[in-house]
Parts: structure tokens; C-alpha cells; sequence
């Protein structure tokens, strides 16, 4: 079933790429949650569990980073628009050979704050994967979704 590239909200009617008109809508508390795992050996998590990794405290930086890229989330997205977050959220559950991520993000705005909380676990997983490389060439990362999306 074909359909028109106006029913896309992110083309116009020729079919070229544009940022979604948000401008008439009301602004609503919204908030966005995402997760994704960092798999690695258990010898890794032992490292991170006594702080005995190279690049040092993994976990810290790795939350900063994902703040960090929350709020640069229309820099980096190109269509996203720019959004004034209320709130983002980041944590790790150590398991045996992974490190669960979950970020959640709030603003009051226009639009949701999903690809927020998905920059925020990507980055999160992303900057834990370089400060553990040198250690363990086999980490992977995986799983990355919206866990949970509200507006009231």
C-alpha cells in the first residue's frame, strides 16, 4: 500500500526532509525511558567493581557522557528538535558479564523526549566501551530501545 509523502511527518509534500511543525501544539510534561546492555567478560566486571580499570571510575564518566549528550541530542539528530530537559536520569545495574543501562528524560515541551533517552543509554554504552577496551576486545552492546514514554 503506497502512501503519499505527506503523510510522513517528517517529509514535506515533494518528499524532501524537513523538521516537524510543533509550533500549535501544547506544551505537556513529557518523559522518555531507554535501556541497553553492555556485554563483557566477568573479568571485566570484576576490574570495574574494584575501580581496577586503566581509563579509571567507568561508571561516573559514563554518566556524565550521557547527560552530556542528552542535551545535544538536536545536534546530533538532525531533525530532533531542540528541547529543554527538565531532568535526565542515568543508571547501571553491574550484572555478571553486563552492565545494564537505564536513562530517563523529562522536559515540559512540545514533543517527546525519546531519541534524549536513547542518546543518553547509546552514549552511556558507548563511553563505557572505551574506557573497558583495552581490557576486553570482546564487549558488545546491544538491546538499545524506549523502555517507556509518558506525557500528562
Amino acid at each position: 500500500m503506497s502512501q503519499s509523502h505527506s503523510s510522513f511527518s517528517h517529509l514535506d509534500p515533494s518528499g524532501a526532509a524537513r523538521m516537524v511543525d510543533v509550533g500549535t501544539k501544547p506544551e505537556q510534561r513529557r518523559t522518555a525511558s531507554a535501556s541497553c546492555h553492555v556485554r563483557c567478560l566477568p573479568t571485566t566486571i570484576e576490574a570495574l567493581r574494584h575501580a581496577a580499570l586503566p581509563k579509571g571510575d567507568v561508571l561516573t564518566v559514563a554518566k556524565i557522557a550521557a547527560i552530556q549528550a542528552a542535551k545535544r541530542t538536536d545536534e546530533l539528530i538532525p531533525l530532533c528538535h531542540s528541547l529543554p530537559l527538565d531532568s535526565v536520569q542515568v543508571d547501571f545495574l553491574i550484572e555478571e558479564d553486563a552492565i545494564q543501562i537505564h536513562t530517563t528524560a523529562a522536559t515540559t515541551a512540545k514533543t517527546g523526549v525519546e531519541m534524549e533517552a536513547l542518546t543518553a543509554a547509546s552514549i552511556a554504552a558507548l563511553t563505557i566501551y572505551d574506557m573497558c577496551k583495552a581490557v576486553d576486545k570482546t564487549m558488545v552492546i546491544d538491546g538499545l530501545r524506549v523502555t517507556k514514554k509518558t506525557k500528562a
